[in-house]
């Protein structure tokens, strides 16, 4: 990108910006999918009957997203915005793979720590792009759009493969759509997505200060954002606490929605909590599914 053609804004930047929302939407979708089909597949494909085992998904993503997030802002500007994306959608690749050959849970549980890592890197970098490429004036603005595809992403792919799910099987449902979303993402990313260190580079130039301070050392940043600084301490434990809530709310539902048909396949729990041995329960795309927003 020629460095006279750069230009801080919404609009300047519109045909980008409009690519990282994109982007972004897949990056929920990605979650969306996983949520409403991995429950059903852990207790119609692999029989599984304790609701820790089936929903030990959650953990594995969770923390490892947790620790790619922590990465990828130390190493975005080193390594480059847009390497980092690519790399998340790369290793969003296998999941569908793992998915589809998995002999045991544990392949599934792997597949959703690389889910957790493609989500780290992913939608923490169109965060950080869509800021660059806006500037000072606008980026509440374009946080909010970002976190409205994302979560708009997760509940259209929640809907859409909890409904395919109740008329095919679930674990073809979301290998066939997590490798659709993850392909064309890369492709996006690869071909039309371009960086945004120009963009940095021209709001540091213009900055009034004049200040060119080199950002501090991971361990420092880490101390000022968990306890140092009351306002980073306050954001990082609403945070927490917004995660913590999602991930419960959601757990919970699986095990305490509704049964939708009599008998005794339907006893009252989903069947992520109990199975009855050798049953098969059809009913789970429609339900469990009223917090499904994933965690950001």
């Amino acid at each position: 990108m020629n460095a006279a053609a750069v230009e801080l804004g919404l609009r300047e930047n519109r045909a980008q910006f409009a690519l990282l929302v994109a982007v972004n939407a897949f990056v929920g979708a990605m979650v969306g999918l996983e949520r409403s089909t991995l429950p059903l597949i852990g207790s119609e494909d692999f029989g599984l009957s304790s609701k820790a085992a089936v929903l030990s998904f959650i953990a594995a993503f969770g923390l490892a997203k947790a620790f790619t997030n922590l990465g990828a802002g130390a190493y975005a500007t080193r390594i480059g915005r847009r390497r980092l994306l690519i790399a998340g959608w790369t290793l969003a690749l296998p999941v569908p793979l793992m998915i589809a050959i998995a002999p045991n849970w544990g392949w599934i549980v792997a597949a959703n720590a690389l889910l957790g890592i493609n989500q780290g890197l992913a939608w923490s970098m169109t965060v950080v792009m869509k800021i660059d490429l806006v500037g000072p004036k606008r980026r509440g603005f374009a946080l909010g759009l970002n976190e409205a595809a994302g979560y708009g992403g997760v509940a259209l792919a929640a809907a859409a493969s909890g409904w395919l799910a109740s008329e095919f099987a679930a674990r073809d449902v979301l290998v066939v759509a997590a490798a659709i979303i993850a392909a064309v993402a890369l492709v996006v990313c690869v071909v039309f997505v371009r960086d945004t260190a120009a963009h940095v580079a021209l709001e540091q130039s213009t900055d009034a200060s004049g200040a060119s301070a080199l950002a501090p050392p991971m361990r420092d940043a880490f101390r000022e954002a968990t306890w140092r600084a009351p306002a980073l301490r306050s954001a990082s434990q609403a945070g927490l606490v917004n995660n913590l809530n999602d991930a419960l709310a959601w757990a919970s539902s699986r095990c305490f929605s509704p049964p939708t048909a009599p008998g005794p396949a339907r006893s009252g729990s989903s069947p992520a909590c109990t199975r009855p041995s050798g049953a098969s329960d059809r009913s789970g795309p429609g339900t469990g599914q009223t917090a499904s927003a994933a965690s950001h």
